[in-house]
């Protein structure tokens, strides 16, 4: 692999929210079934980056009592306002994120998967960083809660690469950057 790509794989409700106001993430569970996991292990084969900003790794932390999963098999790194030292396999990041984004990119290696949240995902679309997009659009509407497109950033030309729907009511988008 010449270059590592940037992927945004993440859940939304059907209206676009990734959260709840309050972080409430229980809603995802409409979508468990015995022995589907939507393609997440045959990603997860593909990287051996995860970046995710510092608002969604708190809220993971308290989902796993204190731990991030990916820590243990992935280099990780959350991005944050704030410098901080490393800690239980993660490192902070507080710098310039584009060139920081590139210098991952050129390292040869798998992809790079962010998580997200909003804020994030904003700031990786401002400079054109997400090279794919996996969104899964739930079988729910929240109404209200944290959006996983928060705007204020200029047109980004994609490409449908697949769509796959679900038992469970799930559709799952992949694009690419044109």
């Amino acid at each position: 692999m010449d270059s590592s790509k940037l992927v945004l794989y993440i859940s939304m409700s059907l209206d676009g929210f990734i959260a709840t106001n309050d972080d409430d993430l229980s809603w995802l569970s409409i979508a468990e079934k015995e022995g589907e996991d939507y393609g997440y292990s045959d990603f997860n084969e593909t990287i051996d980056t995860y970046i995710v900003g510092r608002k969604t790794y708190d809220v993971i932390l308290n989902l796993t009592g204190g731990k991030l999963p990916q820590a243990s098999a992935k280099d990780c790194y959350v991005l944050t306002r704030t410098p901080k030292e490393s800690e239980n396999g993660v490192t902070f990041f507080s710098g310039d994120i584009p060139s920081f984004i590139n210098d991952l990119k050129s390292k040869k290696g798998k992809n790079i998967y962010c998580d997200g949240g909003g804020e994030v995902v904003q700031l990786l679309m401002k400079d054109s960083l997400i090279d794919e997009y996996i969104i899964s659009v739930m079988p729910i509407i929240l109404g209200d809660g944290k959006p996983l497109f928060k705007g204020g950033i200029n047109k980004i030309d994609i490409e449908l690469q697949s769509s796959k729907s679900f038992e469970s009511g799930v559709v799952q988008l992949h694009y690419s950057k044109r």
